[in-house]
This record gives C-alpha cells, structure tokens and sequence, in this order.
C-alpha cells in the first residue's frame, strides 16, 4: 500500500512568489532554538497547569465558583509563566538586538552598539548565583564601560548548557546582524 504522503518524491504544493519568514529583517527574531532546559521546565510547568485546571473544574463542580476562580487564577499564571519562560532569550531585527528576560524586556537599537564580541569569563550557571568558567556574548554600548557589560547569552544558560556548537552558532548570528546593521 503506498503511503505518498511520507515519501520524498512527492511534490510540494508551494508558491514561490511569498516570502519566506527569515526574508523580513524587521521583524522579531530569536537567532537560536530554546534549549532543553528552558522547554523542559516550560512543559513541566504546562504539565502542572492542566492538573490544575483540572482541579479548578472539579472544585467548580463541587464547592463554590469562587473558589475555582482562584485555582483558575492560579493555573492562569502558572501558563503565563511558562509561556514568558519560553520567550525569554535574545531577540535581533533590523532596528536592533532585544534581550527578554522573565519580567523585563530591554531593547538596544543598532546605533548604540559599539562592540559585540565573545570572550572567555566565569558565567551564572542556569542563572543561579553560582559562577563557572565559560564563553560570553556581551554586547557594549555606547557610554558604557566594556567591564559593567551584561552578557547576552552564555555557554551555561538554560539555552545552551551542553550545547556549545548552538552557542558558537547564535554568537556568530547576532555578531552578523550587529555588523551588518550596527556600527561595528
């Protein structure tokens, strides 16, 4: 029985005057995939938010709505908190390069950009207070002195932690954008 849908002779029905998404440089980009760490604790927090909803209709069923409403409120910020959680990263468009951290967001167009490098420093593994040796892309801007930099992603981020081809990948992705759209 031939299965055409899962064999590699068959034609595409694609069009090939649209644009293709990387073809609009405007618009927001992550330059890298989210990592496992970040997907993992996002669906594991996805995974309690339904067992919490579940529990929010249950309680609606027996006991009184606005106690569900609370769980419901509950289960509604756990799903935000995931979803900001897979958002979090380092975003680049044409106007600049947008970090996204958990609860702000903070954009540098390309103008201010005086330098984008990666150097050799100890980096917050995971983001916890702990320090370990690793690679840094740090962005400095200008009326900022190189050491008060920030980096933008590390080797030991929820990103990239065993990943060290992903990081040299996305290093070289937003160096490319700053050069070509940045002072540089």
């Amino acid at each position: 029985m031939p299965l055409p849908f899962l064999t590699a002779d068959r034609a595409f029905e694609t069009t090939d005057d649209v644009a293709l998404p990387f073809d609009n440089r405007d618009h927001w980009r992550r330059p890298y995939r989210p990592g496992p760490w970040r997907v993992g604790v996002a669906a594991i927090l996805l995974l309690l938010a339904s067992y919490v909803l579940f529990a929010a209709v249950i309680i609606a069923l027996t006991d009184s709505p606005s106690e569900a409403g609370v769980v419901l409120g509950i289960a509604a910020l756990v799903i935000v908190g995931a979803l900001r959680l897979l958002r979090m990263g380092v975003w680049v468009s044409a106007r600049g390069v947008r970090r996204v951290g958990f609860l702000f967001t903070r954009t540098v167009s390309w103008d201010q950009v005086v330098a984008v490098r990666t150097a050799q420093q100890p980096v917050r593994w995971l983001g916890l207070p702990r320090t370990v040796q690793g690679q840094a892309l740090t962005l400095v801007r200008q009326g900022q002195a190189p050491q008060d930099v920030s980096p933008l992603l590390t080797t030991h981020n929820a990103d990239f932690l065993a990943r060290g081809q992903a990081f040299e990948r996305a290093a070289d992705a937003v160096e490319a954008w700053a050069a070509e759209y940045g002072r540089v």
